[in-house]
């Protein structure tokens, strides 16, 4: 082994610099929305039981009235302020119908429409929130102060933010590295998943790029700060969620698509039954109560319902099924892709490096089994992934691991310990390999040349100078990742993008065990979100589905964005419209399939209630159509578009999901 190896660092104690600070994350009743809503509900609930148990009104009628005043008085006066500005929106619309309800007595009813519509708005303002949480916290991935070298070679502890361009930091073992710029002294492995998605610690020496809020293994780095904290590549990344965020086209139902002219033809058609019939001499009460009952008949309830209940019990059977649909929006649109573009590692893959090759010299004496002990003895005290692969492995076979005697470790070379009275070193073939000779060398040259190509990472084994063998470690490519890929491209039409920041040659071996052919490697975030925009310039509705931080603009940019929720990060979870709870990757054309069930629904139910609605408004302008009649024709249309879209509820439709596309 090179005599460079030093014993190996004691990682930093946490702090400031060696973990990012707890990010804030706004409180549920936070928001002014919530409250009021909260309290809408409770005062709805309280006056729910009364009237049927034949309270007197004073008792159940004030409940109901602060239900309406604390869940209605918010929309109302957005509505007034969008009237204001001419235009008529259905929140207004909404309340006017509620108030019409009550007015001729359907007073739950009524109260029933503001909670709903109070608490829909509540929960955006809590997505929202939390999604502005999301992109303030990721600024807390890089430290909040670095070590500054002098000339002279002194240190100083400075503010990240006032390291300018061609200043030198000193970056200990543990530390989060403050600033982008290149390494000039030392050399260690970084974990910069955070910025590029690669699942194992890169090797940094003399020369390479380095990234702010990336994380230093077990060496000291000396780095040339090359931006300034407001241009580092963090910081890209949350200007590039932001303007995600605030760029992409506001997202509507499907039926409000047609609330303006909706809206504004009830209200003036309300207006004509009430003052038409008056001016020829009709009697007011009577005029009134025929456009109080056109109100009620033509009114949206049956309409909103027809909308909602499919999509909603969509978002309930795949909460059930570990996929959690943000919002009915979500659930619509996802239903529209017609392309997906896959992160790969952590998504397509498990995003833990394991042993997939164990590979013995021959003439070593060793089998798969004696090999892998002996490295696992030597890597047993290192903290390294590698390190973990190896050992994890060695203990999923039940082997004995033999005890470690003076362990030594180089950043980005390997380690090296006494195992059974041998000196046993575990690293990079190309460093163990440059002082080895003999007719080993290049028969363990050809195998891990072999492995690297096939997509591995290659580790020597070298047993007193010696190379015994050699392992191949890589990420574990998810069980159902293949059929995943086939399902979405059946329901889209088109084979999947794999966006990566990993290697082209890991990717390109990825892409093709599941059957990938557009592979887009080495992708920065800024790149990411650049092919999702080249896709949607060209007509495309892009599904993103990721779990890094890395991910996070091009999750915000897309159509419909689906994080992986066990190994997700915060950024990504509150970006993404949809988290995969469990990790199971099938689910998500699974979900695709049932939005698109759920949009049919949508679609049927508008027909019914566009039946009732046009029969019940002509029978009240040719004819004197009965209050109560009206009311219960109104609310038999809204009941029966209600039980159809609850439908999907149902067990059946989430298997007929999973069946097949379309489906």
């Amino acid at each position: 082994m090179s005599s460079t190896l030093t014993q190996r660092p004691v990682r930093a104690p946490a702090g400031e610099s060696a973990a990012p600070a707890a990010r804030h994350r706004t409180r549920v009743f936070a928001s002014p929305e919530a409250r009021w809503a909260a309290a809408s509900l409770v005062l709805f609930l309280a006056a729910l039981p009364l009237r049927p148990a034949g309270a007197p009104a004073w008792l159940w009628g004030p409940l109901y009235a602060f239900a309406y005043a604390t869940g209605g008085w918010e929309p109302c006066w957005a509505g007034l302020r969008a009237l204001k500005e001419r235009t008529l929106d259905v929140d207004l619309l909404m309340i006017v119908a509620a108030l019409g309800a009550a007015a001729i007595g359907q007073v739950m009813d009524g109260a029933l429409l503001i909670v709903i519509f109070a608490t829909s708005g509540a929960l955006e303002a809590l997505a929202t929130a939390r999604t502005r949480d999301a992109v303030r916290g990721l600024l807390d991935l890089a430290p909040a102060t670095a070590t500054r070298l002098g000339d002279d070679g002194a240190e100083e502890s400075v503010a990240t933010a006032c390291l300018a361009v061609g200043d030198t930091v000193l970056v200990r073992p543990g530390e989060r590295i403050g600033a982008d710029g290149r390494v000039v002294g030392g050399a260690s492995e970084v974990d910069q998943a955070t910025i590029t998605g690669e699942p194992l610690p890169v090797a940094k020496e003399t020369g390479d790029e380095v990234f702010a809020g990336t994380l230093n293994g077990t060496g000291a780095l000396r780095v040339e700060v090359g931006r300034d904290a407001s241009d580092s590549v963090i910081a890209r990344i949350v200007a590039l969620v932001e303007e995600a965020s605030e760029t992409k086209a506001p997202t509507q139902l499907f039926i409000e698509k047609v609330e303006q002219r909706y809206s504004l033809g009830m209200v003036a058609a309300t207006v004509a039954v009430f003052l038409v019939p008056w001016a020829f001499g009709a009697p007011l009460t009577g005029s009134l109560l025929r456009a109080m009952t056109f109100m009620i008949v033509a009114s949206p309830c049956a309409v909103v319902l027809a909308t909602m209940p499919p999509l909603l019990s969509a978002i309930a059977n795949a909460g059930r099924h570990g996929v959690l649909v943000k919002s009915a929006v979500v659930m619509e649109r996802l239903g529209q892709i017609d392309a997906v573009a896959l992160d790969k590692t952590g998504t397509l893959t498990e995003g833990t490096p394991r042993v997939r090759a164990v590979r013995p010299l021959d003439g070593a004496g060793l089998d798969e089994d004696t090999l892998l002990a002996l490295a696992a003895g030597a890597e047993h005290p290192s903290e390294h992934p590698l390190a973990r692969a190896v050992v994890d492995a060695a203990r999923e076979r039940r082997l004995d691991v033999p005890a470690a005697r003076d362990f030594t470790s180089a950043p980005g070379a390997g380690v090296s310990a006494t195992v059974a009275g041998a000196t046993v070193e575990v690293g990079a073939p190309a460093r163990l390999l440059a002082d080895t000779a003999g007719p080993a060398r290049p028969h363990a040259a050809a195998i891990a040349g072999a492995l690297e190509e096939s997509g591995h990472t290659a580790v020597l084994v070298r047993r007193d100078g010696v190379p015994v063998g050699v392992l191949g470690i890589a990420d574990r490519l998810r069980q159902d990742a293949a059929a995943t890929v086939a399902a979405l491209a059946a329901l889209t039409g088109r084979g999947p993008m794999l966006l990566t920041g990993d290697n082209p040659r890991a990717a390109g071996q990825l892409a093709a065990e599941v059957g990938i052919t557009d592979v887009r490697a080495g992708a920065l975030p800024q790149d990411k979100v650049a092919a999702v925009r080249e896709w949607e310039r060209a007509g495309r509705r892009v599904l993103v589905i990721g779990d890094g931080v890395n991910d996070a603009p091009a999750l915000a940019a897309a159509h419909s964005g689906v994080a992986m929720g066990r190994a997700g990060s915060d950024l990504a979870l509150e970006t993404a419209d949809a988290v995969v709870v469990r990790d199971e990757l099938a689910t998500v054309p699974a979900v695709v399939a049932l939005s698109r069930r759920a949009r049919s629904l949508v679609v049927w139910n508008l027909v019914i209630a566009a039946v009732f609605i046009s029969g019940l408004v002509a029978w009240d302008l040719a004819g004197r159509l009965p209050l109560p009649l009206g009311v219960l024709g109104h609310e038999g249309s809204t009941v029966i578009v209600g039980l159809n879209g609850l439908r999907l509820l149902r067990e059946g439709a989430w298997r007929r999901a999973r069946s097949g596309p379309g489906r």
